[in-house]
C-alpha cells in the first residue's frame, strides 16, 4: 500500500505502484525517492510513516535504500508552539541527528528537507517494541533487567551529552528493544536541545513528557543530568508498573518507589541499586550525578581506568542496516573487534560456575551453586529442561554445586562434577541419568572427555587426576603428582598426551596411556586457574589468581610470553576455533579477547559480577559466560 502524506485526505490508502493519490491528486513519492506505507505514529509535533526507498538506481546513502525507513512530517497540532517554533525544533532534531552521525545505538539520519511547504525528516527505521510495551506485555522488571537498561544507555547518554546535546525526551515508548535482538535502541530526538554555556543560561521551551522531565527541565532549564533524572524515573516505572505520578508523594516531597515495588522484586532489590535509582532522582541537581560515567561507576558497570563495552568514542563504529546492531565492544592496533550481548538467560538462583556447548552448537548448558543444571537452546535462548538438585524430596541430581561440565565427542551424552565428589553421565536425547560414579570423598573440581569419547577423567580438590572407562564403568588410572586441588584438564590432539592444572602452582603433563608423568612446571607465584590449547596443540596457555595468563611452548616446556591481564584473579580460559585469539575472565568482571601472536588485547566485554566460566561456539561465531549473578551471557561477533 502507498499512504497518501497529505493530512486532510480521506483516503489516504493507494495501491503500491501508484503515482499519485487517487482521492486527492498529491504526490505520492516524496522527493521523487520516499514512499509511505502506513501511518506509524502521531503527536503534537507531527507524525510518523512507515517507508521505503525505491531510488534504487541512484543510490545516495546505499544503507538507506537497503532496509525500510521513516518519514516524519512536521505537522504541528500543539498550539502552546508557534509554528516557527515548531519547525525551529525539527530542524535541531535535523541538525542534532547529523552531528551525532552513526551510532549503532541511535537511529540514523538519511535526509532533511522541505517539500511544498512541509517539513520532512527520513531516518533509519528500527524493527522493534518499545519498553511501554515490554512493560504491559512481560510485567515489571526485576533489578538484572534494569542493570542491563541501564548499562546499555548510559554509554549512549554519555556519547549525546559528549556533543552538547540534550536529549529531553527519555521515557519508555522512545526506548526501542530490537526484534533481531542486541542492545537497546534510543530514538525521538525531536526535543533534544544544544547544551552551549550560553543556552544553558536561557530559559527554554518547556520539552519533555510529563512525569518524566526533571524539575529544571520543567522551568525550561534542561542539563546533561535532566536526562539522567529522566533515565532513573523511566527505571522506576518499569519496576513497579505505575505511572510516575503515582511514585511521588506531594506530602512527602520525595520519590516513594520502593513502597510499590511488586512484592516478588521488593526483597531482590540490592542497596546498590536502590541508591544509584534515589540519586538519580534527587530534585537539586548538585545532589544527583553529573554525568554518566558516575552513574557506570556507582554501578560497577565502569572502572576508573576502564570503559563498559559499549561506550562509545566519538566517532563510533560504522554498522550494517536490517541487521541487529551493538556498540562497538572493545579494540587494538592490531584489529577492532565488535562484540555484542545477544541475550541474557535467567533462571539460575545462583552464581553460574560451569559451562559447556554441544558439538554441533545448538545446546548450551549450564551448572551453579544452586546444583541445578539447565539445557538452553542457543538458537533462541530457551529454556529447553532443568536437572535440579537432589533434595529431602528425591531426584536424580546432584546435592551440591556443580563444578563442571562436558559433552561427549559424539554430544550424545553430558558429564557433570559436583562438590558432592560425584560423576554423574546425562543421555542428552531423554535428559536422564546413566550413571554414578561411586563418591570420591572429595569434591570434583573438573573433568574432560578423552578425544575419542571411550573415557572420562576428572580432578578433585585432593590433587588427584582419575581416569573412567565409559565402557567398563571403573576407574582404570590414577595420576598422582599434584599436592592441591586440579583446577583444569586438557587432552592434545590424539589423547595420549594428558596436562592437568593445580592451585599447587604447577603443571603436569602425563602419558595418558600409562600415566606417567612427562614433565612438571612450576608456573605460576599463585594459583593455576584455567587451560587453554591452541588448535595445534603447540601453545598451551595457563591462567592465575596472580593476575597474569601465560604462553608455553609444550614442544620445549618452555614460557615464551606473561600478559598481566586483569586486575583480580583470572578465573577461566577459552580458545578461539581458528587458533588467531583466545578469551580470559576474571573475578574483576570482564571478559578480555586477546591477540594469540602478538599478545595484544582484542576487546573487553563487561559483566555485572565475577566471570567463572566462558566458551566459544564451534563456528567461533559465539562466546557464552557465566557469572556470579546467576546470569549466562550469549555474546556474538560483528563483522567489521
Amino acid at each position: 500500500m502507498s499512504y497518501c502524506l497529505n493530512p486532510t485526505c480521506r483516503k489516504p490508502q493507494n495501491p503500491n505502484n501508484a503515482r499519485f493519490c487517487q482521492t486527492c491528486g498529491t504526490r505520492l513519492l516524496l522527493d521523487n525517492r520516499y514512499r509511505a506505507i502506513k501511518l506509524i505514529g502521531q503527536g503534537g509535533f507531527g507524525r510518523t510513516f512507515l517507508a521505503v526507498d525505491e531510488a534504487s538506481d541512484r543510490i545516495i546513502n546505499e544503507r538507506a535504500a537497503s532496509a525500510p525507513c521513516v518519514i516524519k512530517q512536521l505537522f504541528s497540532r500543539d498550539r502552546q508552539i508557534s509554528p516557527e517554533k515548531a519547525i525551529a525544533l525539527f530542524h535541531q532534531e535535523a541538525m542534532g541527528l547529523a552531528q551525532l552521525g552513526e551510532h549503532p545505538q541511535i537511529p540514523a539520519l538519511f535526509a532533511h528537507f522541505e517539500v511544498d511547504g512541509t517539513q520532512y525528516l527520513i531516518q533509519e527505521y528500527i524493527d522493534g517494541i518499545n519498553l511501554e510495551e515490554i512493560l504491559a506485555a512481560e510485567g515489571t522488571f526485576n533489578e538484572f533487567q534494569v542493570r542491563d537498561l541501564l548499562a546499555d544507555l548510559l554509554p549512549v547518554v554519555r556519547f549525546i551529552h559528549s556533543f552538547q546535546l540534550i536529549h529531553r525526551d527519555i521515557k519508555p515508548e522512545n526506548i526501542i528493544r530490537p526484534r533481531g535482538g542486541g542492545p537497546l535502541v534510543l530514538v525521538d530526538f525531536g526535543a533534544s536541545k544544544s547544551a552551549t554555556d550560553t543556552a544553558l543560561a536561557r530559559t527554554g521551551t518547556v520539552i519533555g513528557s510529563a512525569g518524566y522531565v526533571a524539575p529544571e527541565q520543567a522551568m525550561g532549564r534542561a542539563e546533561f543530568a535532566s536526562d539522567l533524572y529522566s533515565l532513573g524515573v523511566t527505571c522506576i516505572h518499569l519496576m513497579t508498573g505505575l505511572h510516575p505520578f503515582d511514585l511521588y508523594s506531594i506530602s512527602e516531597d520525595r520519590w516513594v518507589w520502593s513502597q510499590y515495588l511488586p512484592p516478588a522484586t521488593k526483597g531482590r532489590i540490592s542497596g546498590r541499586l536502590r541508591r544509584v535509582l534515589d540519586k538519580l532522582l534527587q530534585k537539586p541537581t548538585n545532589q544527583r550525578y553529573r554525568n554518566a560515567t558516575e552513574v557506570l561507576l556507582d554501578l560497577g558497570l565502569e572502572s576508573k581506568t576502564g570503559s563498559l563495552p559499549g561506550a562509545a568514542a566519538a566517532k563510533p563504529p560504522d554498522r550494517q542496516r536490517n541487521q541487529s546492531r551493538s556498540p562497538q565492544s572493545g579494540q587494538s592496533a592490531v584489529e577492532e573487534m565488535h562484540w555484542r550481548c545477544l541475550r541474557s538467560l535467567t533462571g539460575h538462583e545462583g552464581g553460574v560456575t560451569a559451562l559447556a556447548l554441544s558439538p554441533g552448537g545448538r545446546i548450551l548448558v549450564s551448572g551453579s551453586g544452586d546444583k541445578s543444571i539447565k539445557f538452553w537452546s542457543m538458537e533462541t535462548g530457551r529454556l529447553l529442561h532443568t536437572i535440579p538438585g537432589r533434595s529431602l524430596w528425591g531426584g536424580t541430581g546432584h546435592t551440591e554445586r556443580i563444578s563442571s561440565l562436558a559433552f561427549s565427542p559424539d554430544g550424545e551424552t553430558l558429564a557433570s562434577g559436583s562438590d558432592d565428589g560425584t560423576v554423574k553421565w546425562w543421555d542428552l536425547d531423554t535428559t536422564q541419568l546413566i550413571y554414578t560414579l561411586p563418591n570420591h570423598g572429595w569434591g570434583i573440581s573438573t573433568l574432560r572427555f578423552s578425544p575419542d569419547g571411550f573415557s572420562l577423567v576428572y580432578g578433585s580438590r585432593d590433587g588427584f587426576v582419575q581416569m573412567w572407562d565409559l565402557e567398563t564403568e571403573r576407574i582404570f588410572r590414577t595420576f598422582n603428582q599434584h599436592q592441591a586441588q586440579i583446577s583444569d584438564l586438557q587432552f592434545d590432539t590424539d589423547g595420549r598426551t594428558l596436562i592437568s592444572s593445580s592451585y599447587d602452582k604447577t603443571i603436569c603433563l602425563w602419558d595418558a596411556r600409562s600415566a606417567k608423568l612427562i614433565n612438571c612446571l612450576t608456573a605460576h607465584p599463585d594459583r593455576i586457574s584455567a587451560l587453554a590449547l591452541t588448535p595445534d596443540r603447540r601453545l598451551l596457555i595457563s591462567a592465575s589468581w596472580d593476575k597474569t595468563v601465560k604462553l608455553w611452548d609444550l614442544e620445549f616446556a618452555t614460557q615464551r610470553k606473561v600478559i598481566a591481564a586483569h586486575r583480580k584473579p583470572v578465573t577461566c580460559l577459552a580458545m578461539h576455533p581458528s587458533g588467531q585469539f583466545f578469551a580470559s575472565g576474571s573475578e574483576d568482571s570482564y571478559i578480555k579477547l586477546w591477540d594469540l601472536e602478538t599478545g595484544d588485547r582484542l576487546c573487553s566485554l563487561r559483566g555485572f559480577w565475577g566471570i567463572n566460566a566462558i566458551g566459544f561456539s564451534q563456528d567461533g561465531n559465539y562466546l557464552v559466560s557465566g557469572s556470579a549473578d546467576g546470569l549466562v551471557k550469549v555474546w556474538q561477533r560483528l563483522e567489521k
